[in-house]
């Protein structure tokens, strides 16, 4: 196709040139009006302009740069066009016309605000990815470069009002041909689900087969569904093709060529916008996509279904060469969500801060067309504080800025910086490397006799060591291996040893020193990574805060006698976040876990001390616990004196083995107190009867502990000895005069006793509350107004288990 061929987008050309010189613009226009092959040329200008274009996927990058860049459209244009993605970059000085993905254009910018270029594209801005509305807020704050926004399904007008009062909107029709819709469902409500997806895809592609006039492209939410799909197809008269975001760029080519005969090509999303699949005349939408989103406080990946706006991005696939034919495996009337949400609201804001810090601008500065959330910045902004990377003011370090660049995950970027020998810092990058690229590599094996193959080849049960035999070693054959995609994990391993100064990868395998040498740089760069197994369950590990599963697909345990047996601690150097059954409720999967001794965490210090024994041996001390994730991992004996000592002797007192009584006494009183000083000062008045309150308004501390240790240091207690040098007359406090306590205890007591029901009483003093919770007792009935205290315009409420009822 030669750029004379006539297009739909073609009709507003002058009309775009027009504008072009004094706007700001964005166009609207439905698939396959060939808006990602026109505008470019158009806004380049016979090379007068130089123009950069963010294209959202590697594949469109490609695709768009070899079309354009064809001798054909050179020739006529007078263009040197060129492409940079990951791994490859054909962008120097002289190209006029730059297709790059929204990573580079971010590291460009912040390299030299991208003051090369004259007019940015950025093309399907529809999809909403972080990157792009990043890039975007920037550019508009920046106000230095003519600015073109590109999209079937946008709402041009809302984005237009975002980019100021001199953008200008352009819209126009692309579709030129007819497409048939149908729907494959048993009722009209029933939405996308994967439920015997490769059968339901097998029938749709049957239907079409006898009538078959061109090429069936099928959308599918990932790798996997494309791999089992293909399976099923296998059979079919029809050349069978995937394309998704891990496809090397010799597959895509062959995708994007004209084929000879008809062809099925399974494809996730990638297929969705930009690229224009010759031939295709069918397709078939599983309505389905991989989509990150919030959950419970995590990022997680989880089969979604898609929007009206992405179902109607893929039914234009199908009319662009002549009339076609569109399958739904959903209803009609299925209720769909109208657009997808910005993956700035659904997803961490810890990259996208970085990378915005790293172009000199903090993120919480910057307008984007959503506002941002708060609670996800202030979590985002507190992760990049914790590694160093970005000061308090939310400006980048100089680590930060070491991190920025390399093409891996903030995480993965820090742990590498953090390796202090040149063996450890190896080990690292080819290990976030191959966690970067977010697919599995290895297969483990299903049959007992691989599994003890597997055993026997790699011993320690250990996911970071068998990827480093995997990447560096010749491969074993009885292991089913992704070579295309280790072959990119290689190749990403050696760019980051470039940048940060290490040889291309070796053959060489740590030994077990260097291996422990690089686990304890890792433990203490993230001590959050270090995990230890539950009491009980033994493949689920806990850090304190989280709670991580052990991912079938990995080599996470030893085979005894063909039962696995699980280490009792961990590294979880990568995990996933699933749904789980509950609506908060998220399953967190480790998929690269390193086994770890207690006695090695215990030696690196990780968690908190206690006194097991108060009572100290007479020559060996206290019986010391180290606690981390709710687990002893060592004891010993040791002499404690300071900060420990006044912890260890509050804890004795609270638990009766000093000062028997003292506590429950102690406890009692802080409760009374809190009351107290939250009733008005008139009612206070009241039951001094007039006397002056003359007491202070501070509560000496919320909780019991905090308050004996704070009451312990102002005593001078710096050893377990010095207790017996107190009275209980040095521990107590005074908050209500003494001489109205028992008024007060009587109006507002923390207990109560029933006939045949005993209760405890707490009191909500600003939401004028009270709520008795049962506590023992035989009696049936609910407390009568009569019996309780004078309690006059308090709303009381008797709660019973799950029951809560209001006590009038």
């Amino acid at each position: 196709m030669t750029s004379d061929f006539h297009l739909p987008i073609d009709a507003i050309k002058a009309e775009f040139e027009t504008q072009i010189e004094e706007h700001h613009m964005v166009i609207q226009s439905d698939t396959g009006s060939g808006k990602s092959t026109r505008l470019p040329l158009w806004a380049a200008d016979g090379g007068n302009r130089r123009v950069l274009v963010v294209e959202p996927r590697r594949v469109a990058c490609v695709a768009l740069a070899d079309f354009l860049g064809s001798d054909e459209i050179c020739h006529q244009h007078g263009l040197n066009v060129g492409y940079a993605i990951r791994f490859e970059n054909q962008v120097t000085q002289d190209t006029q016309l730059a297709f790059v993905t929204p990573g580079i254009a971010l590291n460009w910018f912040a390299e030299n605000g991208l003051e090369d270029f004259d007019l940015v594209i950025i093309d399907e801005f529809h999809e909403r990815r972080w990157d792009t509305d990043l890039l975007l807020a920037l550019l508009r704050r920046q106000s230095q470069h003519r600015l073109l926004l590109t999209s079937a399904t946008i709402d041009g007008e809302r984005l237009a009002q975002y980019l100021g009062h001199s953008t200008y909107l352009l819209q126009t029709q692309g579709k030129r041909f007819h497409v048939e819709l149908r729907y494959l469902a048993n009722d009209s409500q029933q939405l996308p689900d994967a439920r015997d997806l490769p059968l339901r895809v097998r029938s749709a592609v049957e239907s079409v087969i006898p009538d078959l006039d061109g090429d069936i492209l099928v959308f599918l939410p990932g790798k996997g569904e494309i791999c089992k799909c293909a399976q099923l197809l296998g059979d079919l008269p029809l050349t069978c093709m995937q394309l998704h975001g891990g496809s090397d760029i010799d597959t895509q080519r062959q995708v994007l060529a004209s084929g000879q005969g008809p062809r099925v090509i399974l494809a996730t999303n990638v297929a969705e916008t930009s690229l224009t699949i010759p031939g295709v005349t069918v397709v078939i939408d599983s309505g389905l996509e991989r989509r990150t989103h919030q959950r419970n406080g995590r990022t997680v990946l989880s089969l979604a279904r898609i929007s009206r706006d992405s179902a109607d991005q893929r039914l234009g696939r199908a009319g662009r060469v002549r009339e076609g034919i569109c399958i739904r495996l959903w209803g009609q009337h299925a209720p769909l969500e109208a657009r997808t949400p910005a993956e700035l609201l659904r997803e961490e804001l810890t990259e996208p801060m970085l990378a915005a810090a790293a172009c000199g601008k903090p993120l919480q500065q910057l307008e984007f067309v959503d506002e941002l959330k708060e609670k996800a910045l202030a979590e985002a902004s507190s992760r990049l504080e914790t590694i160093a990377a970005i000061d308090a003011g939310g400006k980048i370090t100089e680590h930060g800025r070491a991190l920025f660049p390399l093409p891996i995950d903030t995480q993965f970027a820090h742990l590498i910086s953090a390796m202090e020998d040149d063996v450890s810092k190896g080990i690292m990058v080819d290990l976030c490397a191959a966690m970067s690229l977010g697919r599995r590599l290895w297969q483990t094996p299903s049959s007992v006799d691989g599994l003890r193959e597997l055993a026997v080849w790699e011993p320690l049960g250990c996911d970071a060591m068998a990827m480093i035999k995997l990447l560096r070693q010749s491969l074993p054959e009885f292991l089913n291996i992704d070579l295309q995609l280790r072959r990119e994990i290689r190749q990403l391993a050696n760019q980051i040893r470039t940048v940060v100064n290490l040889p291309p990868m070796e053959t060489g395998i740590p030994d077990e020193k260097a291996r422990q040498t690089w686990l304890c740089q890792v433990i203490k760069a993230l001590p959050e990574l270090t995990y230890v197994q539950r009491q009980t369950r033994d493949n689920a590990y806990g850090n304190g805060r989280n709670e991580v599963q052990v991912s079938r697909e990995g080599r996470f345990a030893v085979l005894d006698d063909n039962r696995k047996v699980y280490p009792e601690a961990a590294v979880v150097l990568d995990q996933f976040s699933l749904p789980g059954r509950g609506v908060r409720q998220t399953l967190n999967m480790g998929t690269c876990m390193v086994p770890v001794s207690w006695r090695l965490i215990a030696g690196i210090e990780l968690g908190s001390e206690r006194v097991a024994q108060e009572q100290p041996h007479p020559d060996k001390g206290c019986l010391m616990e180290r606690i981390y994730g709710g687990r002893v991992i060592a004891s010993y004996y040791a002499r404690v004196s300071g900060a420990l000592a006044v912890k260890a002797a509050a804890q004795a007192i609270i638990k009766g083995e000093v000062m028997p009584g003292l506590a429950e006494k102690l406890a009692d009183d802080l409760q009374a107190s809190a009351i107290w000083l939250a009733l008005p000062s008139a009612t206070r008045s009241e039951l001094l009867a007039g006397m002056p309150d003359q007491q202070g308004d501070t509560l000496p501390a919320s909780d019991l502990e905090t308050y004996l240790v704070n009451k312990l240091q102002d005593l001078g207690v710096v050893e377990l000895d010095d207790l017996g040098l107190l009275e209980w007359e040095d521990l107590e406090f005074e908050c209500i005069p003494d001489w109205c306590r028992q008024k007060f205890d009587e109006l507002y007591p923390r207990a109560l006793v029933l006939p045949e029901l005993k209760l405890r009483v707490e009191y909500d003093v600003r939401a004028k509350k009270i709520e008795m919770t049962y506590q023992d007792g035989a009696r049936k009935t609910d407390p009568k107004r009569w019996e309780l205290p004078r309690w006059q315009g308090w709303r009381i409420q008797y709660r019973k288990a799950s029951r809560v009822v209001d006590i009038k």
